[in-house]
């Protein structure tokens, strides 16, 4: 941190990768993208596990993400924060939300869920929540969604610009506490986010209509919204995203196989226009050399040729 900064000044950033899988080349890009956005201006990073997910978040999967990580050189401020050991907070947030009459119970049954997905919803491609639970009155049972208002929300995004995404219209009112008390992740990132300071997201612009969602739950606790930044994804070269259940290649094979981490920083830095950098760049050049405005709104394509070129700059 530059010694004239003042605390009120630092940007707090986040890396947040859920344990239920290997991490892979999408993540290293985001990940490494979003460390050197924070490093860059002397800002902090914090860590958080997003475990809330019990089947498939697994202990492995966290010394995997630690693992990686480091091996990467992308370090963090303070210690890791498990979403799974912060349930009664999460709930309380709910909770407040019920006490305040901007959440409700919702008893629909997946048949009835899945007869107004089929039903025709005003032009409206994307599913959404038909209210049906809005006036039931129905208490201390089901799940527990958010009473969207009408309208759209406007944020800027530092990346993609100005935004606009009717909830309302596009999604409804969404849940926030599932019917067996697990709340959320639209509810448990506003909540933690809060909890870790954080005033910068940058994230996969997989994320990005969430952010109305958070948006408005951020302004129904009375919480501070930070600034967004929303990357384009990695997609392989048939146009598909990159994905843990797809068994993509992971970091950790990549690790076994005695690829040079700086070579996948030196990738990532020339997948986001920082065409100066070298085939093996460190943590530091990637610091030195992060300009968010080359930055582009088009996905990175992984090619055979880049993942052959990372396997050929092995540890020697």
């Amino acid at each position: 941190m530059h010694a004239d900064m003042s605390l009120a000044e630092v940007s707090v950033g986040r890396l947040a990768p859920s344990p239920s899988g290997r991490l892979h080349l999408g993540h290293a890009r985001t990940f490494a993208l979003a460390w050197a956005h924070a490093r860059s201006r002397s800002g902090q990073l914090r860590l958080r596990l997003e475990d809330l997910d019990r089947e498939r978040s697994r202990p492995e999967h966290v010394q995997r993400i630690f693992r990686d990580l480091e091996w990467l050189g992308l370090d963090w401020d303070g210690e890791p924060l498990y979403q799974s050991q912060r349930l009664d907070v999460l709930r309380e947030a709910a909770a407040r939300l019920e006490r305040d009459g901007v959440a409700y119970r919702c008893i629909c049954s997946r048949a009835e869920l899945e007869r107004a997905a089929q039903a025709p919803q005003r032009g409206v491609s994307e599913w959404r929540y038909p209210g049906t639970c809005r006036e039931r009155g129905v208490q201390h049972q089901g799940a527990l969604r958010f009473r969207v208002p009408e309208g759209p929300i406007a944020f800027v995004d530092g990346l993609a610009g100005p935004q606009q995404v009717d909830v309302s219209a596009e999604v409804g009112d969404f849940v926030i506490l599932s019917r067996n008390g697990v709340p959320a992740y639209q509810l448990a990132v506003v909540v933690d986010d809060a909890e870790q300071g954080v005033t910068e997201v940058f994230r996969g612009d997989d994320l990005l209509t969430s952010t109305a969602r958070q948006l408005l739950l951020q302004r129904a606790l009375g919480l501070s919204a930070p600034r967004w930044f929303h990357a384009p994804l990695v997609l392989d070269a048939s146009g598909r995203r990159l994905a843990k259940r797809a068994d993509d290649l992971s970091l950790e094979a990549l690790r076994e196989a005695g690829v040079d981490a700086r070579a996948i920083l030196g990738w990532v830095g020339r997948s986001a226009g920082l065409s100066a950098l070298a085939q093996l760049t460190t943590p530091a050049e990637l610091v030195s050399a992060y300009d968010p405005t080359h930055l582009g709104r088009e996905p990175t394509v992984l090619s055979a040729a880049d993942i052959a070129a990372m396997l050929a700059l092995r540890v020697r």
